[in-house]
This record gives structure tokens, C-alpha cells and sequence, in this order.
């Protein structure tokens, strides 16, 4: 979970198409990089799940009440319009999106549960509260199930034919390929499959995020997706966590220890 927030911090300068020169040697971090909501959703997600149990109908609602509540706390952190309505409904409901949210914010669900079911359905779940169509609720599931598998012990191609086989994501084209005419785009569709490439073409944690962040558009949430499927596969320098920690309020820190705890105790 901590590596899709450094994705998210890592990214946060070049989103909207601002890495217009496309290549992989940027300063990883600057004083422009700072977190923004996929962070703030990513932890409102975890605690979530955690209050949730592993009981869906439980799991929806403590989740969509974290997410309420961290969005109030963060009202600035970036959210897309929907959301922000959704944030301050009186009594939100899911709005049918597609939207790339539902997976920027599930990493915590590919690490919390014993068994690949158990956590595609958790990360369904974590979806519905926004994110109820089809695409948006795949979405999710592909990034929490690509975790499962790199920390489970699975090779790329084993991750890879199996975010292919059940999803159906084409993730046979190269970074190089998707470089040049990709852009700022808000879609599961078109950012989740990106996000996977990037993994597997990496050598190292830290290339798996310049992968991304190099593809250009929504950089923070590519990289926040793909900086969760790195950690799990290959760990996360101690350098980075700390730095990453340094970035962080007191109460996003207490949410992401919180996180750190309960995997600890499974």
C-alpha cells in the first residue's frame, strides 16, 4: 500500500499531461511532489476494509463512511467532479462510473486476505461505493488481484496471463508503444491496463514507477497503481518508505500503520 502512495506522490507533478517530453529520467521526487486523493482514498479504503471484516454489506458501508470522512478531512485533494458530489450527498449512492478511482484506491485489498477470491470480492466491494459499472468494478479487481499474485510469490508471466485471461486486457504492447499517443485519460480501461505494462516491463521498484509516470496523462493515478503491484513483487527500498513517510500528515500516517498492523497480525 505504501508504494501506491509513493506512486501517487511520485506522479503528482506530471498529471495532466504536464511530462510532455515523455522519457524516464525525471527527479523521482521534488518539492512538487506531494500526495493527493488517490492517497487520501487509498487510506480511507484500507480502513474500510479492515472495519469491514471480510463481510461485503459491512465492508460497503465502513468503507463508504471512511471514504465520506477522509473526504471531508481532504476536501482539496484533487477529487473529480462526481466524487466531490458524491463526498457531500446526504445519502450517497453509487453513480455507475468507470472512472480510474476504483483502482487507484484498492491496493490494501491485495493484501489483506488469505485467498484470491476473497480479495477480488473485497475489491469489488470497494468499487460498488462509487464505482458500480462493470468496468470500474474490473478495474479494481485486476490491480487488487496483480498484488495478490506478486506477493503471493507469482511471476510476471503468471500475473500477466492471468489479468489477461480473466479480465481480458490487452497487455502485450510495450511502454514504447503506448508512449506516443497517449494522454490524460479517466477510464479503467484505459489507465489500469497501462498501469499492469508498466510493472512488467520494470526491472526494479523505482523503474516500475519512471515507467509510468513516463507514459504521461494521469501519472499520479498510473503510478499509484502500478507503484502497489511493485511493492508487492519486489519489495520496497527502506530509503523510500521513509521518505514517503516523511511526506504524510499524522493521520494518513496512523491509517497507513493501522494497514501495517493488521497485515502483521494475519
Amino acid at each position: 500500500m505504501l508504494g501506491a502512495i509513493l506512486g501517487d506522490i511520485v506522479g503528482s507533478p506530471y498529471e495532466f499531461d504536464h511530462n510532455n517530453y515523455k522519457h524516464k529520467d525525471f527527479p523521482l521526487l521534488s518539492e512538487k511532489s506531494h500526495f493527493t486523493d488517490d492517497t487520501v482514498m487509498t487510506v480511507a479504503a484500507a480502513r474500510g476494509l479492515i472495519a469491514g471484516k471480510g463481510i461485503p454489506e459491512r465492508t460497503f458501508e465502513e468503507t463508504k463512511s471512511e471514504m465520506q470522512y477522509w473526504g471531508e478531512k481532504y476536501p482539496h485533494a484533487g477529487y473529480g467532479g462526481m466524487f466531490r458530489r458524491w463526498l457531500h450527498a446526504e445519502n450517497p449512492k453509487p453513480y455507475g462510473s468507470f472512472g480510474n478511482g476504483s483502482a487507484m484506491r484498492v491496493s490494501a485489498a491485495g493484501w489483506l486476505f488469505d485467498t484470491l477470491d476473497k480479495t477480488l470480492e473485497m475489491a469489488k466491494v470497494t468499487a460498488e461505493v462509487t464505482h458500480n459499472h462493470p468496468e470500474g468494478i474490473k478495474g479494481a479487481q485486476a490491480t487488487a488481484a496483480a498484488i495478490f499474485l506478486a506477493r503471493t510469490g507469482h511471476s510476471k508471466p503468471e500475473i500477466k496471463q492471468y489479468v489477461e485471461q480473466t479480465f481480458g486486457y490487452d497487455l502485450n504492447r510495450t511502454c514504447d508503444e503506448i508512449r506516443p499517443t497517449y494522454h490524460h485519460v479517466e477510464t479503467c480501461q484505459e489507465t489500469v491496463p497501462e498501469a499492469i505494462i508498466a510493472f512488467l516491463e520494470s526491472v526494479s521498484f523505482e523503474d516500475a514507477l519512471r515507467n509510468a509516470v513516463s507514459l504521461g496523462g494521469d501519472s499520479d493515478t498510473l503510478a499509484c497503481i502500478t507503484g502497489g503491484i511493485a511493492e508487492a513483487f519486489y519489495g520496497m527500498p527502506q530509503e523510500l518508505r521513509d521518505e514517503t513517510l516523511k511526506r504524510l500528515p499524522e493521520d494518513i500516517r496512523e491509517g497507513y500503520e493501522l494497514f501495517r498492523w493488521n497485515i502483521g497480525q494475519r
